[in-house]
């Protein structure tokens, strides 16, 4: 066991789009989004919006296991984004919400002054890539998610954060990934 992690983290972020939910707010969708008398989630095309099949049981698992949650997205749609949680009722879970275009590093600076939490002790479960290049510089560890959030692919995330068994003792954050984006491996 490393010991770039020694206790489990305080704050785990979740991006929204193509993490919680399967479809880009500017371009999959149309705002805005508003609820039928069934209680189903509709665009302003009358589409249904349904958010990936695990995602409400994952949040509730995180906010039900004290973690402090937070809705971090860059996206350009603030106000819809925010409506949309609030009509899947998923308000509720999020102790943080960063929702506003910049970098995942902007948000997670206001996340660690909002909160005192230390980068150290957060996390992120996002679909891209270039976040996590973004996020080793101040050492928040980011977990890529493909296909939306499961909870097996969050008990995986926190173990590999727990346990650092992929790598040597004594190594640190940064040294995990800086070995993992070094050459011959390009982004």
């Amino acid at each position: 066991m490393c010991q770039c992690i020694t206790k489990k983290p305080k704050l785990i972020g979740i991006d929204l789009e193509q993490t919680l939910w399967p479809f880009w707010l500017n371009n999959e969708v149309k705002p805005p989004f508003f609820k039928n008398e069934t209680g189903e989630v509709l665009d302003a095309k009358n589409r249904r919006v349904k958010p990936f099949p695990e995602a409400c049981a994952v949040l509730r698992h995180l906010q039900h296991q004290g973690y402090v949650v937070a809705a971090v997205s860059r996206t350009f749609l603030v106000d819809d984004a925010n409506h949309l949680l609030q009509l899947l009722d998923w308000d509720k879970y999020f102790t943080c919400k960063e929702i506003y275009p910049g970098t995942k590093i902007e948000h997670f600076k206001r996340l660690k002054q909002t909160t005192g939490i230390d980068f150290s002790e957060m996390m992120l479960f996002d679909d891209e890539l270039r976040n996590k290049r973004e996020l080793v510089t101040i050492g928040v560890f980011q977990v890529t998610v493909e296909g939306g959030l499961t909870v097996e692919k969050v008990q995986k995330g926190l173990s590999d954060v727990y346990n650092c068994h992929d790598f040597e003792r004594g190594a640190t954050l940064v040294d995990m990934y800086s070995r993992i984006f070094t050459p011959p491996f390009e982004l």
